[in-house]
C-alpha cells in the first residue's frame, strides 16, 4: 500500500488542473538508478496503465507503480513539503 497526505493531495490536484489534466489521471511513481542515495525517484502523471503497473488508491489520488519499483515504495507514504529546504514532493 502506498498512502498520500492531505498536503500531497492536494498539491497533485493543483498540478493536475495546471497542467490541463482530465480525471481520471494516474499519479506514476518510480525509482531507478542513480542519485546520492544509490536510487532516485520520478514522479509524473500518466493516462494509462500498463499490464504490469500495481494501482493503489489512497486520498482519492490513484497510483502505479511498475513492479520493480514496487518492492522500493510498498509501505511508504507520499508527502508534499513546502518548507525552507525546498519544496516538492517527499
Amino acid at each position: 500500500m502506498i498512502q498520500v497526505s492531505q498536503l500531497a493531495k492536494e498539491k497533485l490536484l493543483s498540478l493536475m488542473k495546471e497542467e490541463g489534466h482530465e480525471k481520471p489521471v494516474f499519479v506514476r511513481v518510480g525509482v531507478n538508478s542513480g542519485g546520492c542515495s544509490g536510487l532516485s525517484y520520478d514522479l509524473g502523471f500518466d493516462t494509462k496503465q500498463r499490464d504490469e503497473d500495481k494501482l493503489f488508491e489512497d486520498n482519492d489520488i490513484k497510483i502505479i507503480v511498475n513492479k520493480k519499483s514496487f518492492l522500493y515504495l510498498i509501505g511508504t507514504t507520499l508527502e508534499y513539503s513546502g518548507g525552507l529546504n525546498g519544496k516538492g514532493f517527499v
